[in-house]
């Protein structure tokens, strides 16, 4: 599919999820309760329990059912009170919420989100949780509507895995950074070389739609974007009972691949940072 496709693709898919919210139901593509839930299976492992009782407590429940991430960055990402803090993706807000606590009332935290049905209901779950710091933003994370060296930490929750574009969003993160600043995200990738079928097949059942990177990938471009101190390290290892039920209902021998998908597919934190200088001087003129 076109960079454009994929972008529809996405946008209508989330545009259900956050109406499925509104009426009562749950997020997740894989729910029971979908009925355009093709890609997915049931009893999804990948977003299901990422949240502990004391965050759940601390937000609006909408925003808890309205959350299809494949990990829980701000358990993991250090953040500070004041910091300014960006969420690539936010869909319902549950993260930008979160981290809105943990900055601060001099903190900041902006949610991004290109989906006209989750910005609707992040800001109805920001409204509900009183949050004065937050704010939600129309955008694409190809195009963050922010300034050169604004933010302190970005965050993101299985969204990167999503674009058709991802030099462009590691750029984009990383202009916006300030000298100094993390990259902390949750995000699907994979793990080796495997049948480019197989690879297809079981990167729509993780996350529901393709486009994870191979975890080495993910590491050069974030250095080709510039940052540096790059880490992957992986919070949840699926095994091929995980995708089973998908598989095969797609008419997939699981038997015979099992060996050929098993711990090859994982979420993962990738933590990655913006240096605080431009590069040493390296001649008579200093390069660009």
């Amino acid at each position: 599919m076109s960079n454009t496709d994929i972008k529809e693709v996405v946008k209508e898919k989330y545009g259900q999820a956050a109406l499925r919210v509104k009426t009562g139901g749950s997020a997740s593509c894989c729910g029971t309760d979908s009925a355009d839930n093709s890609g997915c299976g049931c009893g999804d492992p990948i977003t299901a329990n990422l949240y502990d009782s004391s965050q759940a407590g601390q937000i609006p429940e909408e925003a808890l059912l309205a959350s299809l991430g494949c990990g829980n960055p701000t358990a993991l990402a250090q953040l500070n009170a004041g910091e300014t803090v960006l969420d690539l993706g936010s869909g319902g807000g549950i993260d930008v919420l979160l981290s809105a606590k943990r900055v601060g009332p001099t903190g900041k935290a902006y949610g991004l989100d290109m989906t006209d049905e989750m910005l609707a209901l992040a800001n109805e779950n920001k409204r509900k949780a009183g949050a004065a710091n937050v704010e939600f933003l129309k955008g694409e994370i190809e195009h963050i509507p922010l300034p050169d060296n604004s933010v302190d930490v970005i965050i993101s929750n299985c969204v990167i895995n999503l674009s058709a574009d991802k030099d462009r969003v590691l750029k984009e993160a990383f202009r916006v950074l300030k000298p100094g600043g993390r990259f902390a995200v949750s995000d699907v990738v994979t793990r080796g070389e495997m049948l480019p079928e197989i690879r297809q097949s079981v990167l729509l059942w993780v996350g529901c739609v393709a486009g994870a990177l191979e975890e080495n990938e993910y590491r050069s471009k974030l250095a080709a974007a510039g940052f540096d101190q790059i880490d992957v390290e992986p919070t949840r290892i699926y095994r091929a009972e995980d995708a089973r039920e998908f598989l095969s209902g797609q008419g997939i021998d699981m038997d015979a691949i099992a060996p050929q998908v098993d711990g090859k597919f994982m979420s993962a934190f990738v933590r990655a940072v913006k240096p605080n200088s431009a590069k040493a001087c390296c001649g008579p003129t200093c390069c660009n």
